[in-house]
């Protein structure tokens, strides 16, 4: 049953600011909360141990030992044991989080890392609560994760090591420097921006074919914090009841004997892959790319290389400003190739969305996803094609905004939920095209349900029910974990974002 959400006063969105701004130094991690950032519920730890902490070896581990004893009780410090990283994640026989030199900001609930593409937008939140240390050092933090750690982790924990999120870094790049305008600084990111866009950009995740890019995890085997921490009621895992989807359901969205073994009821090595790959995605689970995405590992996906392409733009931007310009002309050529092959390959002219391209079979895959307004963020569709997307909004307007989906599969990415990026992407997309009174109604639908919720809850969640306007979501979700976390960086991240988009229409249009 479709619900609408009444508008809430000036004091019910006061009372969610406050809470926003304070939540920022509740949910920030440093040397400070070191203690507190080792502590992981998603693993096994026996009781009275110490939490393990890796050090990267390019790093001085005496040093870090050092600085951490000058704002650390001693009696706490014991909780927390340092350890060098190996040279292969294969050496590590005790799962532990990964050394960050500075502050940083944590989703919340048991979410106590800091995540690959939460990071962005809980930076948009900072700046625009003037949160501007906070808000420089969650980007060099990620930075620095790919100096010694390779990559923009999933999050800094050991068992994140093999796999990224969606690429977000050189958006924070700019977000940062558009407020500080510090060149020096700027010119600094370079290394660790191209290292980071070619992780995209060589094979395994390059598809040579499409020349476009694909999520696809470096690790094997089924990750260790599913394993521990999703499981139901009656303790059965997340993939305990994949199996049970499987031996029951008829699979048509791919080759079953791919991922799972019916002589002996056993999920594939390449079921564990595509898992892994799926989670890379940020978007876990979904049925977008069959079942439980696990066929992710076969597609070029819309999201991926509209950011790919947004990050060629930026890295054009960042060696114009600098003076470099056959270097930034390398890389808007890179952008308009990009550009090209996304309209090729992901733009369906019969449905008017931009969809997901299976390079196996050769085809578009229809399944309608909120990932279709991306390339209107990013300024890739025509006018004409944006026309499309905006006649197709109607599929995805939901009582409390943009659902991710319009397939009900029991996966939390999917309908009936929507989640604090995507909306912003989309009213971002909207208002880029001039679809000014679509994208105010959108922001203000997402607005009000987190006002109206928080009232009930005290808190801001990680996802919503956008057709019942709720956060309590649990009894709908099937698969993977069913906890809505409390918090929680991105929604308040977006939520100041949106507010601030909404009270500019609204000078705009008293102009």
């Amino acid at each position: 049953m479709s619900l609408s959400v009444q508008r809430p006063d000036t004091a019910a969105i006061s009372n969610l600011r406050t809470y926003i701004k304070q939540s920022w130094h509740t949910l920030t991690r440093s040397h400070d909360h070191i203690v507190a950032a080792a502590v992981d519920e998603k693993i096994p730890h026996r009781d009275g141990l110490p939490w393990t902490i890796y050090v990267s070896a390019k790093e001085d581990i005496s040093a870090v030992e050092e600085t951490l004893k000058k704002t650390v009780p001693a009696e706490k410090l014991k909780k927390v044991r340092l350890q060098e990283l190996p040279a292969e994640v294969d050496q590590i026989d005790e799962h532990g989080l990964l050394y960050l030199p500075g502050a940083y900001v944590v989703p919340g609930g048991r979410f106590n890392e800091m995540y690959g593409w939460d990071s962005y937008f809980i930076q948009l939140g900072l700046l625009q609560d003037s949160e501007y240390d906070l808000a420089k050092s969650m980007v060099d933090q990620t930075l620095y994760e790919v100096e010694h750690y390779g990559t923009v982790l999933n999050a800094n924990r050991t068992y994140f090591l093999n796999r990224s999120q969606p690429p977000f870094l050189s958006q924070m790049v700019l977000a940062w420097f558009n407020h500080a305008q510090d060149t020096d600084w700027l010119r600094s990111t370079i290394p660790q921006l191209e290292s980071y866009y070619y992780y995209w950009n060589v094979p395994p995740h390059l598809n040579a074919n499409t020349g476009l890019s694909h999520y696809y995890a470096i690790g094997d085997g089924p990750a260790p914090e599913v394993i521990f921490s999703e499981r139901d009621e009656g303790g059965r895992t997340h993939f305990d009841r994949i199996k049970d989807y499987y031996r029951t359901q008829p699979v048509i969205d791919y080759d079953l004997s791919l991922y799972y073994d019916s002589h002996g009821d056993r999920l594939t090595d390449l079921f564990y892959k595509g898992d892994r790959s799926m989670r890379e995605s940020g978007l876990d689970p979904t049925n977008r790319f069959g079942p439980f995405s696990v066929d992710i590992i076969h597609y070029a996906p819309v999201c991926l290389n509209v950011l790919l392409y947004m990050m060629e733009q930026d890295l054009a931007y960042i060696h114009e400003r600098l003076d470099y310009p056959d270097l930034a002309q390398r890389w808007q050529n890179k952008a308009e190739q990009r550009s090209k092959l996304i309209n090729e390959y992901l733009w369906d002219e019969t449905s008017g969305l931009y969809l997901d391209y299976n390079f196996r079979s050769e085809r578009r895959r229809y399944y309608e996803y909120a990932t279709t307004f991306y390339p209107l963020w990013a300024g890739i569709a025509t006018i004409e094609q944006a026309q499309r997307v905006v006649d197709n909004l109607s599929k995805f307007e939901a009582p409390g905004g943009i659902r991710t989906s319009n397939y009900i599969s029991g996966n939390q990415w999917d309908a009936p939920f929507g989640w604090a990026p995507l909306q912003l992407i989309a009213v971002k997309g909207l208002l880029r095209y001039g679809y000014r009174v679509e994208a105010k109604r959108i922001a203000q639908k997402f607005v009000d349900l987190t006002v109206k919720d928080f009232e009930r809850c005290g808190y801001l969640l990680e996802k919503y029910d956008l057709e019942r306007c709720s956060g309590l979501v649990s009894d709908e979700i099937q698969f993977g974990y069913s906890s809505n976390e409390i918090g929680f960086g991105w929604t308040n991240g977006v939520v100041v974002e949106l507010l601030a988009i909404l009270e500019s229409l609204n000078h705009r249009a008293l102009a």
